[in-house]
């Protein structure tokens, strides 16, 4: 594959931008001969508009948000758990009050019964009824049962709140019976029942004494303690809202004292990425912030001694190219006067000696082709390269760098131009364009080399293809590299490395641009873009 993308100039044997073979004598103005190290260049600056247009950009789920959304949520952790243990411990400390004075007072009433056995149902109705009048904390109603018999202090001799559970407790044989009571919610109302069995004193020890098969119930409705309870829950929900109301102040103030840290290390940071290397941050305190604002300084400090250091590296190396060259071009230009005679007077010369002549002329002539775009790309480098333009017909100007190359046999070169396009165009750099893309589209390409010129609205197209193998995808990228070779096996070459980074600085020059393609019948297309 015969694919080298940067030829040194138009043509093998010429100047890039210089039709034949003369080469200047002399030495230029001191102004061309070193060329300045580039400038630096300024990056545009941070406006108000900018950094608003940033801050006002939505970021629902930014640092921020997180934060504060992080806080609020373990304060209402903190607010639902605190609510959560006060409501149960609340809960059980009424209900517990209750129970325990209820159970106390009914089993101290059922104990000063003074019944006879059995119960007459008048009597024991009466006695349930007074048992009822005196329930603490408030009434109760009152059920008793024996054998068969069913008394209550209400209307109906029995209740549907006491449970089998608590009865077969009540009537359990045991020799010392004891009282039981149940918390029961029935039709959403919470019920308190209690079951005290009455037995005989044998003796004068507390709590002994033989059952008698009668058992008394009350019966006991909880709805002003669970009322009280709901009355916990909702002063704990209305606290606990507010509370996260006040929690919102010290988040937004805890993301803040977080989040300006961090806001400095990217505002730092996209400084830093628009060339200011001097951008620092302030660092105070000695939490792991401060650590990563102190590490950022040094390695911006460290990058700015780098990048100082190489580019003052760059400077001398293009100044050593620029004034190298500038020395050269003094000997060359005798040097190549002399081959010109030399040439002429070969044909009178044996083989061997016409052969050495003219090699050394050829390879003369390729070191001021080398000469001279170094000394092109130095000017583009110190940014000395100015524009000349004039309005120019196009397709004349093609025309001229055409023949003044020599490049007329249709069958090398197939020239396809739209009359009448103007454009402002500086034409020495347009000419040397046009020859570098022909030139390498002849050297590297195959033959016919069409060159199209069309105008596209208020762009100048120039297009040049070739019907050669085309550029291989992974040397697309690199074609307009400096001294780039498409294979580097091949340490010589017609070329001096530089024409298309020559091109392409010439069309940057004039505010356009220039891409290499490959064509979908094959070949290399380059395309030059150049406004109007």
């Amino acid at each position: 594959m015969k694919t080298c993308v940067n030829p040194a100039g138009p043509a093998a044997g010429e100047p890039s931008g210089t039709p034949g073979r003369r080469f200047r004598r002399g030495r230029t103005r001191r102004a061309e001969r070193t060329a300045a190290p580039e400038p630096e260049r300024t990056p545009a600056p941070d406006t108000r508009a900018a950094r608003r247009a940033r801050r006002r950009r939505p970021r629902p789920f930014g640092l921020r948000t997180r934060l504060v959304l992080a806080f609020l949520l373990v304060a209402a952790v903190g607010c639902g758990t605190t609510a959560a243990l006060t409501y149960r411990a609340a809960r059980n400390a009424i209900l517990e009050q209750t129970q325990n004075t209820a159970v106390s007072a009914f089993r101290q009433q059922v104990d000063d019964l003074n019944l006879a056995l059995p119960p007459d149902p008048d009597s024991l109705r009466d006695a349930l009824m007074r048992i009822a009048r005196q329930g603490k904390p408030r009434p109760w109603r009152v059920y008793a049962e024996y054998g068969s018999l069913r008394v209550s202090s209400t209307d109906r001799p029995t209740s549907s709140v006491i449970t089998p559970e608590l009865r077969d407790r009540a009537h359990a044989r045991t020799a010392t019976p004891q009282a039981g009571f149940q918390r029961v919610v029935k039709g959403r109302v919470p019920y308190l029942t209690i079951a005290v069995p009455a037995v005989f004193r044998t003796d004068a020890v507390a709590g002994a004494g033989q059952p008698t098969g009668l058992v008394v119930y009350a019966v006991m409705e909880l709805g002003e303690e669970e009322a009280n309870i709901e009355a916990l829950v909702t002063a704990a929900r209305d606290g606990a809202l507010p509370a996260l109301a006040v929690a919102l102040v010290p988040a937004l103030i805890a993301a803040r004292g977080v989040l300006r840290p961090v806001r400095e290390l990217r505002h730092a940071a996209h400084s830093m990425g628009r060339g200011r290397l001097d951008t620092r941050i302030h660092a105070k305190g000695s939490d792991e912030l401060a650590d990563l604002a102190r590490t950022f300084n040094e390695s911006a400090a460290e990058l700015e001694r780098s990048v100082t250091e190489l580019r003052r590296a760059e400077a001398r190396a293009r100044r050593f190219a620029s004034d190298v060259s500038h020395e050269l071009r003094t000997p060359l230009a005798g040097m190549l006067a002399v081959t010109e005679v030399l040439d002429e007077d070969a044909g009178a010369l044996d083989s061997d000696t016409a052969r050495a002549v003219r090699l050394i002329s050829a390879e003369t002539v390729k070191l001021a082709v080398l000469v001279e775009d170094l000394m092109e790309i130095s000017r583009f480098d110190a940014r000395a390269a100015e524009l000349h333009t004039d309005q120019v017909d196009v397709a004349d100007c093609v025309r001229r760098t055409l023949a003044g190359r020599r490049w007329t046999d249709p069958a090398q070169v197939v020239p396809l131009l739209a009359e009448g396009v103007r454009a402002d165009l500086d034409p020495r750099r347009f000419d040397v364009v046009v020859a570098n893309l022909v030139g390498n589209a002849l050297r590297h390409g195959a033959a016919p080399v069409t060159v199209r010129v069309r105008a596209e609205g208020d762009t100048l197209v120039t297009e040049v293809s070739d019907r050669g193998p085309g550029i291989h995808p992974d040397v697309l990228p690199h074609v307009f590299d400096r001294f780039f070779k498409a294979d580097p096996a091949r340490a010589r070459s017609a070329g001096s490395g530089l024409g298309l980074a020559i091109t392409e600085e010439n069309v940057r020059l004039h505010g356009g641009t220039v891409e290499a393609a490959n064509g979908p019948e094959g070949g290399a297309v380059f395309t030059v873009r150049i406004p109007l």
